[in-house]
């Protein structure tokens, strides 16, 4: 009842920011014209578009797949594209992505892989995943001053913060890491702190469960010792996976038939977004992401566009990814693990 709560709650914020989005989207916008710009979109770059996000979505299942043949486990391809869209469709509905990566474990044991196989693989997920933003982030600062000056010195503050918490996430996963018995006694101390200024109350579990954790991350330290280069074929598909996303924005940007900017300078400018709210305690980063397309996308886009591009850039990337993994979670509901269940009953 308590998870069923939490879901409930998520999904009404989801759907509150989703309303307050719409609100300052369209407010006194003239609707039956951005209407009519994104009706003279060319369809066959949209399908484009709608295939970067099935591409996205596949990309982890392929990290998944992988992985666990490496971990001498096996799952069907088409099982991890499941899990892979159940971690998309519970990271889109809760704050900071939080709620994916524990259905993924909870799915992954319908099907026999056991816990510490599942966290382990999506702790790696986690890590490339983040890191490839974070070089992203850098890589802009240090070699594209230029680029930085020409687009995105409106967004520069909340720019970075995004990197700055991307880069304290990354960090803290690699010290729990490499360091467990360190950020051991580090957490164990701020725990205490806590618990004396009566901030939380002191709770066995959530002691039991940090040993947990740092039992998994020597196991994940060990793993990423041992297998160097599976840990950089993970992140190279990372990558990509991720760049295949920010590919959205240009075939929605070719689907008006504009020419004026390159794709590199259109999928940078949908990174630095990604960057700037991949960290924030909002669903997708939803509201913060329109509004920070409308500023650095304007002078791409044009006044006439800019709207009906943004409208297209988000609903064929973000919502696109929520309908079809919410399809597919339930897809997942109804046939993860039934098969071994009636095998057993026979």
């Amino acid at each position: 009842m308590k998870k069923k709560g939490k879901i409930i709650g998520n999904v009404l914020f989801l759907v509150l920011v989703f309303g307050l989005t719409i609100y300052g989207v369209f407010h006194g916008k003239d609707l039956a014209e951005i209407f009519r710009v994104i009706g003279q979109a060319d369809n066959r770059f949209l399908a484009g578009a709608v295939a970067c996000v099935l591409i996205f979505i596949w990309g982890e299942s392929v990290v998944i797949y992988y992985l666990m043949k490496t971990l001498n486990t096996s799952m069907k391809p088409w099982k991890c594209f499941l899990v892979s869209s159940v971690g998309f469709f519970f990271s889109c509905i809760t704050p900071s992505a939080s709620g994916g990566q524990p259905m993924q474990i909870i799915f992954m044991k319908k099907e026999k892989v056991p816990i510490p196989i599942s966290s382990l693989i999506l702790m790696i997920v986690t890590i490339t995943y983040k890191l490839v933003l974070v070089m992203i982030g850098i890589f802009l600062l240090l070699f594209q001053r230029g680029f930085i000056h020409r687009y995105l010195l409106t967004i520069m503050p909340v720019f970075y913060l995004g990197l700055f918490l991307n880069v304290i996430c990354v960090t803290v996963l690699l010290l729990l890491v490499f360091h467990p018995l360190f950020m051991r006694t580090l957490i164990n101390k701020s725990y205490n702190f806590a618990v004396k200024i009566r901030l939380i109350r002191k709770q066995s579990r959530t002691l039991k469960r940090l040993d947990n954790s740092i039992a998994l991350y020597k196991e994940t330290a060990e793993y990423l010792k041992n297998n160097f280069w599976v840990v950089v074929n993970v992140f190279i598909i990372t990558f990509f996976q991720r760049v295949i996303l920010f590919m959205v924005t240009y075939f929605v940007y070719r689907s008006f038939g504009l020419r004026g900017t390159g794709i590199y300078d259109l999928i940078m400018l949908q990174a630095a977004i990604a960057v700037a709210v991949d960290m924030l305690p909002l669903p997708g980063g939803m509201g913060v992401s329109e509004k920070l397309f409308t500023m650095i996308f304007a002078p791409v886009f044009g006044t006439a566009m800019m709207i009906p591009g943004m409208i297209l850039s988000r609903g064929l990337s973000y919502y696109t990814e929520l309908i079809v993994s919410a399809f597919m979670t339930v897809v997942a509901q109804f046939t993860m693990g039934k098969r071994k269940k009636i095998l057993q009953i026979k």
